[in-house]
């Protein structure tokens, strides 16, 4: 297993999840409700934003391998999942939101894999609405996380809720989007089932 900067960044996401999460649990003893909710938004932040610089690094500094290729979807998966778990048990999303953006989310994982296993996997490689999809979906569940007044008059729970629906949304499109590109890729082979 290498082990190098963006791959740490990766292990520290991955770390963050458990600690984002035990956060909204804490009494009022220990941390007041609007506290809880402004550090548990910052570490799911903070976990968002090493998505980003993982990658970026990985190829900056050419230290791009199949194990941060693994592990980093893992990780974007692990925290989005958790995060809308903890959401939905917390009452500011609805479950069918969820469902939504977890199935798609293992749906494609299984058709990439299925897609490697037949030497076809850039066939269903991230694009740019997947890009955009995980934009979405970080910044709605950053700010449902926060769910506090972001301006006078302007709040980050509706704007959350607002954001959660493009977040659907895209979510959807990028799904139907890899279904086709896939289907391209069945059309021309044999396909054993």
């Amino acid at each position: 297993m290498p082990f190098n900067l963006p791959i740490l960044l990766t292990w520290l996401r991955v770390a963050l999840i458990p600690i984002c999460v035990a956060v909204f649990f804490l009494p009022d003893s220990i941390l007041l409700l609007h506290s809880r909710n402004a550090v548990g938004a910052g570490i799911f932040a903070l976990a968002a934003a090493t998505d980003w610089l993982d990658g970026y690094l990985a190829r900056k500094l050419g230290q791009t391998s199949a194990f941060g290729a693994f592990l980093d979807p893992v990780a974007d998966k692990l925290i989005v999942a958790a995060a809308l778990i903890l959401l939905v048990q917390l009452g500011r999303t609805e479950g069918w939101m969820a469902m939504i953006i977890i199935g798609r989310e293992i749906t494609i994982s299984a058709l990439r894999e299925w897609m490697a296993g037949m030497g076809s996997r850039s066939s269903v490689a991230v694009a740019y609405i997947g890009k955009l999809k995980t934009a979405a979906q970080m910044l709605a569940i950053t700010l449902l996380l926060y769910d506090g007044a972001l301006v006078p008059g302007l709040d980050a729970r509706g704007l959350g809720n607002f954001s959660m629906y493009v977040a659907v949304i895209l979510t959807l499109w990028s799904m139907i989007y890899y279904l086709q590109m896939a289907a391209k890729e069945f059309a021309g082979k044999k396909i054993d089932v």
